[in-house]
């Protein structure tokens, strides 16, 4: 949007509290420079100098205080990578416990990684889970909120859920925590007739696109912008695109790109290699007959929502890395209304059963508040320890030779510090690479090729959805301003009190919104797309997505003073690993850097995050929880 445009939506009218706190000390000029200048300011000055406006709301309930990264955790997070924790610290305190596992974060990989130690023969072995944010799930939590009496969650990052192969290991899994996926009912239709198409999730319209999803395009010179409802039925007529771009579109939409389907997976062959040893943007230019600017205009906030980045910086072979699915189209695909944190919810629960009030149902886990006394007590065979920063991890003696490994962890502004027999790191291969104070050189190299971009998912609370309805959508994607979509969900009837919905019911939008900057090297777009995230206040953001939603839908009656209730933001720096050419497979004779972490332990320390499998979803989190326990059991059997 240009100036002009949003100078029209004021404070007042956008239902702003308080004006802006502009940032005076990284202004556009300075993000627009690139990594030279961005560099002169670390992630911790830019949080200090904007005070106590970074934050914003945070929700209500069980995640209220733990939306994405929060301040406290990335600045303890960055500590360890400025060097603070080099030396233990002298006032560190030994707790004298001794556990026979540590895991080191409790987001899906973790937590997976706590149940099959768990599992095993043996049921006097011990596991301690240090986990740095106030609650457990990682990427997978929640936010709630409370709209005209209404209990309302919308996914902070991990929301797409397909159904099982039957009989498969993330099946098998399904069954350990007593998740019954097969019981997942939605909310019944109450608007008036025809019903009108509704997701599962937060993106189901983005990827699939009913003819109930539009596509906005912004107002230029003054003129207003333009929604175009069931735009592939229209053939793309009305839009904005070049003669050229359309018919690549089209011819797409026909399914030019067969390619698509065929099986290239985790064997290496002669095919799967030849994908990794391109950019996605590679391969479709020379095979699929797309232009580069189709492919950066359309289909690289596709590509970013799975790998951060756009398909000019991507590995051709990232889109089948997903673990597969036993569903078929969009109407087989499940969803909690708080993403994916219904199944961190379900395995804590098997964990811990005090850890979460009520029976283990998809009701009871869903609603049944967390009771945080019960998740770090004695008599736990698996015990969660929160607000617990792990900066360093240490073998006793040489890795080869050692019985235990140090593990020292920050909480509450005081350092302690225990022993394994065994650690596995669930945490992204950004800080641990810090944090495993003895890697080998190989490690090292592996790890550096490990790159990260940033998100924000906002979540934003309506107290109706007319406006959208008005226009005859449920959802709808932009080109231009914040974020690139967002769509209405059916929730399942198991998590909340209202068994149907209307265009009249309270909702949650949540807009996802990667950071990628196509052109600049892998690693660039991943610290550029951060400093963007440290330096903008929540008030910032708040005004871009009043202003957003302003332009798309006051034409339909939308008002942000009345219609919003509430937003959250959350921020997360290193939200989606980026498998570059070579990642999966890798070049020049070397080994890829992912099967140098995956092959083998570093002596007692296994390696479990998703970024191990370059693709992160809940099927490779437990793939990679599982290798990495299996490879350690034999040490403390």
């Amino acid at each position: 949007m240009s100036g002009s445009e949003t100078d029209k939506y004021g404070d007042v009218a956008l239902g702003l509290k308080q004006r802006i706190c502009r940032r005076d000390f990284l202004n556009a000029s300075l993000l627009a420079s690139g990594g030279a200048l961005l560099s002169s300011l670390t992630p911790l000055q830019l949080l200090a100098q904007q005070g106590d406006v970074w934050g914003g709301y945070t929700g209500e309930n069980d995640y209220r205080d733990a939306n994405g990264n929060t301040e406290e955790v990335m600045r303890q997070g960055h500590t360890i990578r400025d060097g603070v924790y080099d030396k233990v610290p002298a006032d560190t305190v030994d707790t004298g416990e001794i556990y026979d596992s540590v895991v080191v974060g409790g987001g899906i990989s973790g937590l997976s990684a706590a149940l099959f130690f768990k599992n095993q023969e043996r049921s006097d072995r011990t596991c301690l889970i240090l986990e740095n944010h106030p609650i457990f799930g990682g990427e997978a939590r929640r936010n709630e909120f409370i709209v005209d009496g209404h209990l309302l969650n919308g996914p902070q990052g991990s929301n797409l859920l397909g159904p099982p192969i039957i009989g498969s290991a993330i099946d098998q899994f399904f069954d350990a925590i007593g998740f019954d996926w097969r019981s997942f009912q939605y909310q019944a239709w109450q608007g008036p007739s025809p019903e009108m198409h509704l997701s599962r999730t937060s993106y189901q319209g983005f990827f699939y696109m009913a003819p109930n999803f539009g596509f906005y395009f912004g107002g230029k010179a003054g003129k207003p912008g333009t929604w175009i409802n069931d735009p592939w039925g229209k053939n793309l007529e009305g839009t904005p695109f070049s003669p050229q771009m359309r018919a690549e579109l089209l011819n797409w939409r026909r399914g030019a790109d067969k390619d698509e389907q065929k099986p290239f997976r985790y064997e290496g062959d002669e095919g799967s290699r030849y994908l990794d040893s391109m950019t996605r943007e590679e391969y479709l230019i020379k095979h699929e007959g797309l232009s580069r600017e189709t492919i950066r205009t359309f289909f690289a906030p596709i590509m970013a929502q799975g790998n951060g980045l756009g398909h000019d910086a991507i590995s051709a072979f990232a889109p089948y890395a997903y673990g597969p699915g036993g569903g078929d189209g969009p109407e087989s695909l499940l969803s909690w209304p708080g993403g994916n944190a219904g199944m961190a919810r379900h395995i804590v629960k098997t964990l811990v059963p005090k850890s979460i009030e009520g029976p283990p149902t998809l009701e009871g886990v869903s609603r049944g508040r967390v009771n945080f006394q019960s998740l770090d007590q004695p008599e736990n065979s698996v015990r969660i320890r929160l607000r617990s920063t792990v900066v360093r991890v240490e073998h006793e003696r040489e890795p080869e030779k050692s019985n235990f490994v140090w593990v020292t962890y920050s909480q509450g502004g005081k350092t302690y510090r225990l022993k394994a027999r065994s650690v596995v790191m669930a945490s992204g291969a950004w800080i641990t690479k810090h944090v495993v104070r003895d890697l080998t050189p190989d490690y090292h190299e592996a790890l550096d090729q490990f790159y990260r971009s940033a998100c924000i998912v906002a979540n934003v609370a309506v107290r109706n959805w007319k406006f959208l309805y008005k226009l005859g959508m449920s959802g709808g994607r932009w080109f231009d301003g914040f974020g690139h979509w967002t769509e209405v969900r059916k929730n399942g009837v198991f998590a909340t009190d209202d068994k149907t919905i209307g265009p009249d019911s309270p909702t949650v939008l949540t807009l996802y919104a990667p950071f990628f900057y196509p052109g600049l090297p892998t690693p660039d777009q991943g610290t550029k797309g951060r400093m963007e995230l440290f330096s903008t206040p929540f008030v910032d953001y708040e005004r871009r997505i009043r202003q957003q939603f302003s332009e798309m839908f006051s034409g339909s009656g939308f008002d942000a003073r009345r219609d919003i209730a509430g937003i959250v933001l959350n921020r997360w720096g290193h939200a989606f690993v980026n498998p570059q050419p070579g990642f999966f497979f890798g070049r020049n004779g070397k080994l890829a850097p992912r099967e140098v972490i995956r092959s083998k332990p570093f002596g007692r320390i296994a390696f479990a995050n998703t970024d191990a499998s370059g693709a992160m979803d809940h099927v490779n989190a437990t793939g990679e929880a599982h290798r990495a326990v299996y490879q350690l059991w034999g040490m403390i059997s």
